[in-house]
């Protein structure tokens, strides 16, 4: 089974403090796309998770195209 992802971020940003106020055990992640900002607000087993998964595959990532 194949998905096709038509729409990609334009940047991504993350916090852990500022929104939503008085919550400094969550972090935010806010992806904005060109079809509005989305704001994922995660604990911290789950960002920690996400950043290994992310360091991970960044790893793995071939080295840049030079011209």
């Amino acid at each position: 089974m194949t998905t096709k992802r038509s729409t990609s971020a334009d940047f991504v940003t993350a916090f852990a403090t500022g929104w939503p106020e008085q919550q400094p055990d969550i972090m935010v992640l806010s992806l904005t796309t060109q079809k509005g900002v989305h704001d994922f607000a995660l604990n911290k087993e789950q960002a920690l998770l996400i950043a290994k998964t992310m360091k991970e595959t960044a790893a793995r990532l071939a080295k840049p195209k030079t011209s």
